[in-house]
């Protein structure tokens, strides 16, 4: 193994430019991806958020990045310093990104990516400022240890990218099952053209339709107007226990909070915590069939009332019994028949930005109105035998889901447990 820094494994390091925004002729109709340090996490960067023009690159020092370079944000909130990607096509960057071109005759960048991924704690200790910012020089002097020769430290990366490469998989064929349900819900559910008795699209082929008072529009002969609430039939709030053993706080549980629907969902992680609560409180523990509904939280740009479904699956990914933190509620349902019609309607309620309209603030925290909101928000419930057709079709979709997400955390693990023996020299290639 030899150390040689960054620098010296570089063809060119700089970092990018943000143009003047309040000039139109930098930003409107551009078609040169330009990246923000919020994007960098993912080890792979394909498109960025914004663009800027061609003009931009002209009349403005910023230079293109090509692909192949590893962007590192030197600045950005919480855990975003520090994170590194690979640029899979060529970009610009905002000033906050450093950008590392490496010489494939002295590097493979996937295993520099790696190693930086290893070093990331340290990478983030060279902070300086009130901010507490990396800089350009500190980052060009970082010390990589590697093999001398680029194709061993080619055969280390390539045991992680291959992890990382059956994740990938399973994330898009995870996101491909979810873009056709959502799909299908709406061709049912949103457009009436579900299956009619010949198999052909209800409303389209002239099925009748029916003004429905509550709704105030027209919906299938055969269907209801109610409330949400109608559909409910239980809920349960959320607990937060104790962080270790205490008194009667005996029953060890791990807790779903907000920050792990999205994860339960399959495009992010779960990190519930592990916490104990009262014995007594088992009539808290989710079940198959149980939604966890955030009922706290949100931003600015995103409202709260994020849902997941719990199903023997999803429970599965799991040490202990399950439970949801007290800025969550979990619901269940009168009719299990409708478990995945009312998953996907919420869904499409929250996508459509619906719930911004449904909260309050307490202390600066935005708070679902959730009981105003169920009982007063008005939907057209499909027959049984239709809802039960939805769900028959999607249940295995979702139980395959589940199964690529308990793969995709194990693989990880595996992955995050390899890395620094790899990076180490403690485990070699033959």
């Amino acid at each position: 193994m030899k150390t040689k820094t960054l620098a010296e494994l570089s063809l060119r390091i700089s970092s990018g430019l943000t143009p003047l925004r309040s000039n139109p002729l930098f930003w409107a109709g551009g078609n040169v991806p330009w990246l923000k340090t919020a994007q960098l996490g993912e080890k792979y960067i394909y498109a960025t958020c914004e663009h800027i023009t061609e003009e931009a690159l002209e009349k403005t020092s910023i230079k293109l990045s090509p692909k192949n370079t590893l962007s590192i944000a030197m600045y950005g909130e919480g855990k975003t310093r520090g994170n590194v990607s690979i640029l899979k096509k060529a970009m610009t960057t905002n000033q906050a990104c450093c950008n590392v071109e490496i010489d494939p005759d002295k590097a493979d960048i996937e295993y520099v990516y790696y190693f930086l991924k290893n070093q990331y704690n340290e990478l983030r200790n060279l902070s300086s400022g009130v901010r507490k910012n990396l800089n350009s020089g500190d980052i060009k002097g970082f010390p990589i240890r590697l093999p001398e020769a680029v194709i061993e430290q080619s055969r280390l990366s390539a045991v992680l990218k291959a992890i990382d490469q059956k994740v990938e998989l399973n994330t898009r064929i995870n996101t491909d099952l979810d873009a056709m349900v959502k799909t299908l819900y709406a061709y049912w559910f949103v457009q009436f053209d579900f299956p009619n008795e010949d198999g052909k699209p209800y409303k389209t082929s002239g099925g009748e339709m029916v003004y429905n008072e509550i709704l105030k529009s027209e919906i299938p002969l055969g269907w209801d107007g109610n409330y949400l609430s109608d559909w409910i039939k239980a809920d349960k709030t959320g607990d937060w226990g104790k962080e270790a053993l205490q008194g009667n706080y005996t029953l060890q549980v791990d807790c779903i909070r907000g920050a792990d629907i999205n994860g339960l969902n399959g495009t992010g992680k779960v990190a519930a915590p592990n916490r104990f609560i009262l014995e007594k409180n088992t009539h808290k523990l989710l079940l198959p069939f149980d939604f966890v509904i955030e009922i706290s939280g949100g931003s600015p740009a995103q409202s709260t009332g994020r849902i997941s479904v719990i199903t023997e699956e999803v429970l599965e990914r799991f040490e202990h019994p399950v439970i949801c933190s007290n800025f969550c509620k979990a619901i269940s349902l009168k009719n299990s028949s409708y478990f995945y019609n009312f998953s996907y309607m919420w869904q499409w309620i929250y996508d459509h930005e619906i719930l911004f309209g449904w909260e309050g603030k307490t202390s600066g925290i935005k708070n679902l109105l959730f009981d105003a909101f169920v009982t007063k928000y008005h939907v057209a419930m499909p027959p049984e035998n239709l809802a039960k057709k939805f769900y028959d079709f999607v249940s295995p979709l979702q139980s395959k889901k589940q199964t690529l997400l308990k793969e995709n955390a194990e693989l990880e693990s595996l992955r995050d447990w390899l890395l620094p023996m790899l990076m180490n020299g403690q485990v070699t290639i033959k």
